[in-house]
């Protein structure tokens, strides 16, 4: 007896691209529509109405591996709320998400989420890489079970042909530093800041701050960029003692650049003095940071629109399981300046 996957491997095409052509679902080529046909009437390929049947009503699991959020780092209760709309919107289309977290700071929480993930036989993986060691075993043995995966907000440009949902974080970076020459533009002196968490694997982190150096390298413009790491940006004593010491003997500085979500954090540690003498551009449209930019004490903020990254990751993946559809292998959202007048417009409703 001929078989779907018999057919897939002579016309050197997926199944689910097989079963399209069988039930005229669309959005295969002509061409390769009237090559498959060819195939089944050659091979008097007759379908089976209970099997058929009971393909209709398979159900596909998507797994979801995304870092914890608290009341001291927010963010990623954002792409959580888009991921459990967009759960809500696909309920009735047969595909099951089950959601995975681990604490953003440990690897040894990240494989172990994985592993617990992985007993659950998913179809398909998003998740956001957070450590390359252990990404690269994840990655390994993916591919190794046929598993489809998808990296969400941080791109890992190490492995080939993956399909990345996300920011540019690069132009990010080279974005906010146009942004900060535009606001300070006699001669200064910048300052990043960044927790020693972010050092190392966060790849959106690091690319951030490439862009934003490279700004004024590609300009030609003389600028001193210098770097301070912060221990832990929730222990808001040593960090307010750390910052403003630094600022104190700095007074050159006339710019901070965060290139995490954590800007509110640093406002909070900030001085009056150095607040009303400083430009601040950060990142991401939590709540926290949205007060400070509407009170003036941020002036930018670059969204990385959060929410819509968790929607669109499972309507993508929904779309390659149910319609053999795959994205391309990087899919930017728009990278958003905010400014105090217009973050009103942006804000979502849920």
């Amino acid at each position: 007896m001929t078989r779907i996957k018999d057919i897939a491997r002579e016309a050197n095409v997926s199944e689910g691209t097989i079963d399209r052509v069988i039930h005229n679902r669309g959005g295969v080529s002509k061409k390769t529509e009237i090559k498959i046909k060819e195939i089944l009437k050659k091979r008097n390929f007759t379908l089976n109405p209970v099997a058929s049947a009971l393909a209709r009503q398979k159900k596909y699991k998507i797994a979801v591996l995304i870092p914890e959020f608290s009341e001291s780092d927010i963010f990623w209760e954002l792409p959580n709320l888009g991921i459990l709309k967009a759960i809500d919107d696909i309920k009735s289309l047969g595909v099951e998400v089950a959601i995975f977290k681990y604490e953003q700071y440990s690897p040894q929480s990240y494989k172990k989420s994985f592993d617990l993930l992985l007993k659950g036989n998913p179809s398909a993986v998003i998740f956001v890489p957070m450590f390359l060691k252990e990404t690269s075993k994840i990655v390994n043995q993916l591919k190794k079970l046929q598993i489809k995966y998808f990296f969400l907000n941080i791109d890992f440009e190490e492995f080939e042909n993956s399909i990345f949902i996300g920011q540019n974080s690069y132009m990010a970076g080279f974005i906010s530093g146009k942004l900060m020459h535009l606001s300070v533009p006699e001669e200064a002196s910048f300052l990043i800041l960044q927790s020693k968490h972010q050092v190392g694997d966060n790849n959106a982190i690091s690319k951030r701050i490439e862009g934003f150096k490279n700004y004024f390298k590609t300009h030609k413009i003389e600028v001193e960029i210098l770097l301070l790491n912060i221990a832990n940006f929730s222990d808001i004593e040593s960090t307010r003692k750390k910052i403003n010491n630094f600022l104190d003997k700095h007074s050159e500085i006339k710019g901070l650049f965060i290139p995490s979500s954590r800007i509110s954090h640093i406002v909070s540690c900030l001085s009056d003095l150095h607040i009303k003498q400083l430009k601040l551009i950060g990142f991401d449209n939590t709540p926290q940071n949205i007060e400070c930019l509407k009170n003036g004490d941020v002036s930018f903020l670059i969204s990385q629109k959060p929410f819509d990254q968790g929607y669109e990751s499972i309507l993508l993946m929904k779309d390659y399981l149910l319609k053999d559809k795959l994205p391309k292998d990087k899919i930017y959202l728009p990278i958003d300046i905010l400014i105090k007048e217009n973050v009103m417009f942006n804000e979502r409703i849920l």
